[in-house]
Formats: structure tokens, C-alpha cells, sequence
């Protein structure tokens, strides 16, 4: 509970802050007095791109589970399974998320693919889903799963699939809000304050698209932020030596991957390199590897 309304205040304090930074520039500027002169009222534009930036992402959040099980194929696993391996793989999960206090065991998933992956998501912590996939469990040992399956928890645990959702709403609403402002100025520059002209929907669909991709590299940075707490957090749940392994065998995959050329490695989403690290959701492999080796 407390978790949560720390969860919520920060995310308020955030909002209330953006307004209160952009009404202020708003403000400073003139613009505001410029959009009234014009019959346009700034705050309700605001307002309707705070809720529909927010509104598209929770309603992506609300579909994540249904969504994961639809387009990946993931198979849900009955507990009560009388397959060995699947019924210890719940049970490996169900342990794990006992021991990071969650109020309620997530579903346990399995779908057939080659690559070496799992991941969670739900809407909650009490409607979570960990999914893996059957190259990760062909190609890992059980210590190494294990630690893998710790790292899921534990973004299940610290809120990670509620922040970021936060955090892409936020962003989503920016970049409407910012586009349109931009547009607006465009259309209407050398104007007198007794006409103005709506810009137009391409101009603002152009700047969309560029806004939106500084927007992806300010949510990577989070994501990233984020890896690292996971990876942490598997470290007490699973153990330290679990996690580096995990990493490890990532790491084997990976290069044995770059060889041959047959698949890009999608485990953890970290199959991106240096040179793209601004838009990279994972750091870098050796970097969480050397932070974990590193912590006391």
C-alpha cells in the first residue's frame, strides 16, 4: 500500500509540475494571451492532451496481459500440471513472487519459440503474467532460469509495467500538446492578433513523429534506470550468482547469435549496441553485469 501511494504521489508531483513549468512558460511567453486572442483556450488543449496521452496508455496496459497471450502464443499453465518441468517452473515463479510480497501469484506462461526470452506484464501486481519462452528454457540451466525468472518478478514487484506506463502517457501527452502549440505559431506567423488559421494536420502529424522520437529516447534513459533495479532486485530474491549467471548466458547467446547470423537475441529485449544505446530499452550486458558483480 505504501509502495503504491509513493507510486502515486511521485507520479502527481510529476504532473503537477509539468502543468506548473508549461502554464509558467505559457505564461512568460505571451502565448497565452496569443491563443485567447484567437479563441483558443491553451489549458483545455492541455487537458485534452493530458487525458488522451494518459487514456491511450492505460488502456495499452489494461490489454497487456490479453494482448501477450493473443500475438505470442502464450500457453497459461495450470498449477496442477502433471508436466514436471512446467509444474517446477510455476512453482520456481509462485516461490519467487511469495518472497518479493506480491499480493497475488501471477500467471505462469509458456510459448513456443526458438529465441531466448521471457518477460512479464499485467495491469497490476495482483494481474500479472511472467511468460517464458522454450529456447530459453532449452538453452539455460535451471539456476540460470531462475535468475531470469527473479528479474521478472522483481519488475512486477517495483510497479515497473504501472511507472512506465506513467511515463509513456506523460510523454504522449507532451509531445500532442508541443506539436500543436509548434503548428499553430507556424500557421499563423506575420498574422495580425484579429485572424488566425488552423494548422494543418500533416504539419502536425510531421512534428509528431519527430517529437515523438526525442520522446523515445527520454523513456529508453527510464527503461533503462529500470533494468538496473530489476536486475538488483533478482539478486536478493533469486540470488546474485543466479542473476550474473543469467546475464552470462545471455551473453553466450549473443555472440554465438552475431557468428551465425541466424536470429537477433530478443531475451530481456537487449539486443541493441552501443552505437544505438540512446534508444536502447536494456543496458548494455556487461554493464549490469559488472554493476552486480560490483554491489556489496
Amino acid at each position: 500500500m505504501f509502495a503504491f501511494a509513493k507510486r502515486t504521489l511521485i507520479f502527481l508531483s510529476v504532473n503537477f509540475l509539468i502543468l506548473l513549468t508549461l502554464s509558467i512558460t505559457l505564461r512568460l511567453l505571451g502565448i497565452g494571451h496569443y491563443f485567447t486572442a484567437r479563441g483558443i483556450d491553451y489549458n483545455a488543449l492541455l487537458a485534452f492532451c493530458l487525458l488522451w496521452g494518459m487514456g491511450g496508455a492505460f488502456i495499452s496496459l489494461a490489454l497487456s496481459r490479453i494482448l501477450a497471450k493473443m500475438m505470442m502464443g502464450v500457453r497459461v499453465i495450470d498449477p496442477n500440471t502433471a508436466d514436471h518441468g512446467e509444474r517446477e517452473l510455476v512453482a520456481t515463479v509462485h516461490r519467487l513472487a511469495s518472497a518479493a510480497n506480491l499480493p497475488a501469484m501471477p500467471e505462469v506462461g509458456w510459448y513456443d519459440s526458438h529465441e531466448v526470452n521471457a518477460f512479464a506484464t499485467g495491469p497490476t501486481k495482483s494481474r500479472a503474467l511472467v511468460a517464458v519462452s522454450a529456447g530459453l528454457l532449452e538453452k539455460m540451466s535451471r539456476e540460470e532460469v531462475e535468475g531470469v525468472l527473479g528479474h521478472e518478478i522483481a519488475h512486477i514487484a517495483n510497479g515497473d509495467m504501472v511507472t512506465m506506463t506513467l511515463v509513456q502517457g506523460v510523454i504522449n501527452a507532451l509531445v500532442m500538446f508541443l506539436a500543436r502549440v509548434i503548428a499553430f505559431f507556424l500557421a499563423n506567423r506575420g498574422r495580425d492578433s484579429d485572424s488566425s488559421s488552423a494548422p494543418s494536420y500533416l504539419v502536425v502529424f510531421l512534428l509528431e513523429m519527430v517529437l515523438s522520437f526525442f520522446g523515445m529516447i527520454a523513456v529508453a534513459a527510464f527503461s533503462r534506470y529500470r533494468e538496473f533495479r530489476a536486475d538488483a532486485g533478482s539478486a536478493e530474491l533469486a540470488g546474485r550468482q543466479k542473476m550474473i549467471a543469467a546475464l552470462e548466458a545471455l551473453q553466450r547467446t549473443s555472440r554465438y547469435v552475431d557468428l551465425t547470423g541466424r536470429e537477433s537475441v530478443a531475451t530481456l529485449k537487449i539486443s541493441g549496441k552501443r552505437a544505438f544505446m540512446l534508444f536502447a530499452t536494456h543496458p548494455p550486458l556487461e554493464d549490469r553485469i559488472e554493476r552486480l558483480k560490483s554491489a556489496v
